[in-house]
């Protein structure tokens, strides 16, 4: 790990110390090699004073089990009926995999415990279907959660759910742990499931609102696989009841739990209920920010030098993108009334998000911030990525005689030689302060 890494991930510290994350794991994911390597993970989480709440999936045991003894079972994941035979097969193997999570657990130095804090009652009769011994959650003991993570210990949950006459129900992980994660005011649910996250036409879809997710349940059901949409729908759920992250992730996948946990950008597909990336002016606490985020470009000369106070005496003109709460990009628009011209400068995008059209979304701010300020040209200056501006934000070359007096009288005494590239801007509604 390079030492920058770990300056990336203790600023994500303050904010997630004594928070809680529902850790929801299929059960293909506990039966996969990397699962030795998520516990070391969640070590890691734990180490940093998150509080761990798990819930594991069973459907892949169930599968095997019933096969070693002959039984057809119903179903395995818990959503359609679960008949007798489904039901005895689904207690065993759910119970054989919870003690392997807890003895996992307790291999790397965590306390952990079986929580039977799932209060059930039947799913009762759906579409005709008396599906028998499927449970819905009908509450969560928040008491006794509250008393194992105040003393440090890891709650395990099995998708099993008891009502107040002692009966058991098979319950389907994933709407376990949203109901848990609702019920404890959680900061994150992760789902580790066996896939990348939503994919769709071969590409990660990286984030999701909770709009967008309803839409994507609506519209690109056939498109999903069950698993997934699964995750999807407790997701959006999640998050409007008050949950900010749901991240779906493949937890075979080595360190992936981390990397999506402690990068801006993340590795699977969050789901989020609040701002994730927005646009936003610069405060004074920024400027240190933006000075370091900005020093590879001004030492390769692609941009001026700005000092501190430079940036001080002109803070509302700076802009920052961030990604949930990370500066990661940032542009300056100096306006010009009596020409009626404004200037893009200060654009930078950070080297690890690059390519990912962060540098159109801040051209067009700039577009739309002149518009709104009566400029009718943008233009900017450039020495070394003028083809950038002319390829991806159809500015053209023009003459250094188009820059206002003031902006001319500064070009001339730089000495750079920069190119002059300037776009007409037009008119627009209201300033797009959410990226």
């Amino acid at each position: 790990m390079k030492v920058s890494d770990l300056r990336g991930i203790l600023t994500y510290v303050p904010r997630f110390r004594e928070k809680i994350f529902v850790v929801a794991i299929d059960g293909e994911v506990a039966a996969s090699p990397n699962f030795s390597n998520i516990l070391l993970d969640l070590a890691v989480l734990r180490s940093l004073s998150v509080k761990i709440i798990v819930v594991h999936g069973a459907a892949l045991q169930i599968e095997r089990l019933a096969a070693e003894r002959g039984v057809t079972t119903s179903n395995c994941d818990g959503t359609g009926i679960t008949d007798e035979p489904t039901l005895k097969v689904a207690l065993d193997a759910a119970t054989t995999l919870m003690n392997d999570i807890m003895q996992g657990l307790t291999s790397v130095d965590l306390r952990a415990t079986y929580a039977n804090i799932i209060i059930a009652h039947p799913a009762g009769i759906i579409g005709g279907l008396d599906h028998q011994h499927t449970g819905k959650v009908e509450r969560v003991d928040r008491e006794a959660l509250t008393l194992f993570l105040n003393a440090g210990i890891i709650p395990v949950i099995p998708p099993i759910g008891f009502d107040g006459e002692g009966r058991t129900f098979r319950v389907n992980s994933d709407t376990i742990a949203l109901e848990v994660a609702e019920a404890m005011q959680a900061m994150k649910i992760i789902y580790l499931s066996a896939r990348d996250g939503v994919v769709l036409s071969g590409s990660l879809v990286h984030q999701l609102s909770i709009s967008e997710a309803d839409e994507m349940v609506k519209k690109k059901r056939a498109l999903l696989d069950r698993n997934t949409l699964s995750k999807v729908e407790a997701g959006a759920r999640a998050c409007r009841n008050g949950v900010p992250r749901v991240h779906i992730i493949n937890g075979n996948a080595d360190e992936a739990l981390l990397a999506e946990v402690f990068s801006p950008e993340g590795v699977g597909t969050m789901i989020y209920g609040n701002d994730y990336q927005q646009i936003r002016r610069v405060f004074k606490k920024d400027i240190r920010a933006v000075l370091e985020l900005i020093k590879q470009s001004v030492e390769h000369a692609e941009l001026v030098k700005r000092t501190r106070a430079d940036i001080l005496a002109q803070l509302d003109d700076y802009w920052v993108l961030e990604i949930d709460r990370q500066l990661v990009a940032c542009v300056a628009v100096h306006f010009y009334p009596e020409a009626h011209k404004a200037e893009l400068a200060c654009l930078y995008v950070s080297k690890h998000h690059e390519g990912q059209g962060f540098g159109r979304k801040l051209m067009a701010f700039a577009e739309q911030l002149a518009a709104q300020r009566g400029s009718k040209h943008l233009f900017a200056l450039s020495t070394q990525t003028f083809n950038y501006f002319v390829s991806k934000g159809g500015y053209a070359e023009v003459s250094p005689d188009e820059l206002p007096a003031e902006r001319r009288k500064k070009y001339d005494l730089s000495g750079r030689n920069s190119k002059v590239l300037q776009k007409a801007v037009i008119a627009a509604g209201t300033e797009a302060t959410r990226a």
